[in-house]
């Protein structure tokens, strides 16, 4: 009997354990998740915030690079658009090298180009195209300074191009010899045409180059010789940067010439101021001796006036006896 009083009084003992512990434990246990759920809820928060930054660094990214490709795009257009140009353009050239074969439409293109050089440098007086000479000939431009400067235009390119385009040696040699050749005949040509000094020319002629690859061909390359034998035919090959620099010195030279007539002028003005002065000088002095000769009658006068005054007075001092002499008058009183 008191055995089991003690057992029952020890699962009673237990029993209210038990029941405390786990109130303990649920206790500790909402205490621990209520801990934990605001650390969640923190940590839930802190993440949130980082969450959100990121989104924003991320919106930001995407849309600068939304932007950076947007720019790409339309600068791929532009580029695109010049492409299409650049296509445009080289098909032009492509034409207009088509259309600049026949030998007439590249002289005339020459011509051109001629043209506005020469009213990019002169003044429209210094020069005149398409010049007519009395053999019926006509130069292409002509320089007028004291005489006239011949300019020939027109130049024989086709086998100048066969020998730059040679795939071989001996291809490019023929080519050569027939540039040559033609060359020559060119320059012998503009000599025989247009270099007339009996019709007012200088002896010599410009034959001028279009190209600079062919006047470098002249000057300095295996065809250098034709340049002395141009130089011997008084014809002088000209690019358009050579010509440019003759143009220069023949507008200073056309500038000297200016100061040399308005000089002449001047010293003509002067000459005539000189001889108008020698005419003002001698009215001068003609009118200074007729001053001087009046003033000589005016003194002469003055003493004559002032005798017969003197002999008034005498004659008012005694006046039953007059001198003869009070009866005359002086010359210059009766002059007067």
């Amino acid at each position: 009997m008191g055995i089991a009083l003690v057992v029952l009084l020890g699962f009673a003992g237990l029993a209210v354990g038990s029941v405390w512990l786990v109130r303990s434990l649920r206790t500790e246990l909402g205490a621990l998740r209520a801990e934990s759920g605001a650390q969640l809820a923190e940590r839930n928060a802190e993440v949130d915030r980082r969450l959100e930054a990121m989104t924003s660094t991320l919106d930001r990214r995407l849309e600068s690079t939304s932007k950076t490709a947007g720019d790409i795009h339309r600068q791929l257009g532009e580029l695109g658009r010049a492409n299409e140009e650049i296509l445009a353009r080289a098909n032009d050239l492509k034409r207009l090298e088509h259309a600049l074969r026949p030998p007439k439409a590249r002289g005339g293109f020459g011509e051109l180009l001629l043209e506005n050089l020469l009213r990019d440098r002169l003044p429209p007086t210094a020069f005149a195209l398409q010049y007519g000479f009395s053999s019926g000939e006509r130069v292409d431009a002509v320089i007028k300074v004291d005489r006239l400067v011949p300019i020939d235009s027109k130049f024989p390119f086709d086998n100048f191009e066969r020998m730059v385009a040679a795939e071989n040696d001996i291809e490019r040699q023929q080519h050569e010899k027939l540039f040559a050749r033609d060359v020559k005949s060119h320059i012998d040509a503009i000599a025989t045409k247009y270099i007339r000094p009996d019709e007012g020319t200088y002896d010599f002629a410009f034959m001028y180059l279009p190209s600079e690859a062919i006047y470098y061909e002249l000057a300095c390359g295996k065809t250098g010789a034709l340049l002395t034998y141009a130089h011997d035919k008084r014809v002088l090959p000209v690019s358009p940067t050579t010509l440019t620099a003759y143009l220069q010195v023949i507008v200073l030279g056309l500038k000297g010439l200016q100061i040399e007539q308005h000089a002449q002028e001047v010293m003509a003005y002067c000459a005539q101021l000189q001889t108008d002065f020698g005419k003002f000088k001698d009215d001068f002095e003609l009118v200074g001796t007729h001053v001087g000769r009046a003033q000589n009658k005016f003194v002469d006068a003055q003493k004559r006036l002032g005798r017969f005054e003197s002999k008034l007075e005498q004659a008012g001092d005694a006046p039953a006896e007059l001198p003869a002499e009070a009866h005359e008058l002086p010359r210059a009183v009766d002059a007067a």
